[in-house]
């Protein structure tokens, strides 16, 4: 579905990403690992048009470079940046709401009972502002969000980053259940325990280049990768 090839992106002078190359298929998760400063949340950025960059970046057959973030969106791909960027001043509901896909409101693959069954925390409290939620329901949201636009894809940037181990666990079953939806996730992670145990393939990243392509299991496995590329 996605494929993105000899990617390089830039902020201003500041050359970042160097070549990157990889593929997410239909259906699959994908985890993408590295060190903080080593390109994955540019990688996604670069991939939604949000920052300068080079190389090709495919989407069932559309080319996405030169496209604005909102027209990426609309063609199919969900993005949760790390920061979450709710509208505090809307409620759960009304932020759901705006995530909604207009060009498919009658048979929408996503419906408000689905993020309410999968978070009966965002139910209890839907018609709360939702800038006095607690972090972990504010990513909550912002993933529910997301998905009301019926993407084929999703990003999630460090969704369990800040969280409680509780909070953790409960985004750990929310990306299960997507998995068991035929969801395609890129999800970029640094819980290697999390990432490992929901993805079907393992990318790490280091210095702006992918270092290691291959199988949860093959990087497990792999005590170079992880002590180089991953291990404080």
């Amino acid at each position: 579905m996605l494929k993105v090839d000899n990617l390089h992106a830039y902020y201003g002078k500041s050359h970042v990403l160097h070549g990157v190359s990889f593929g997410v298929g239909e259906g699959e998760i994908v985890a993408l690992l590295g060190r903080n400063g080593s390109g994955r949340s540019t990688t996604a950025k670069a991939i939604m048009g949000m920052v300068d960059s080079t190389g090709v970046v495919g989407w069932q057959g559309a080319d996405l470079q030169g496209r604005k973030p909102y027209e990426i969106a609309h063609l199919g791909i969900g993005y949760v940046p790390e920061n979450r960027d709710i509208f505090p001043q809307l409620t759960v509901h009304q932020n759901l709401m705006l995530g909604q896909k207009s060009s498919n409101p009658k048979n929408p693959r996503w419906t408000f009972d689905d993020m309410y069954g999968m978070f009966p925390r965002l139910k209890e409290r839907q018609h709360t502002e939702a800038g006095v939620l607690s972090g972990g329901e504010q990513q909550m949201l912002t993933l529910c969000r997301t998905l009301m636009g019926d993407p084929g894809l999703i990003i999630i940037d460090e969704p369990t980053e800040g969280l409680a181990p509780k909070i953790v666990e409960l985004v750990a079953e929310y990306l299960q259940k997507l998995k068991e939806r035929g969801m395609s996730v890129l999800l970029i992670e640094q819980k290697l325990t999390i990432a490992l145990s929901i993805s079907d393939r393992a990318l790490v990243m280091g210095h702006g280049r992918i270092v290691f392509d291959g199988t949860p299991q093959g990087l497990k496995d792999d005590a170079y990768v992880r002590k180089e590329w991953l291990e404080v």
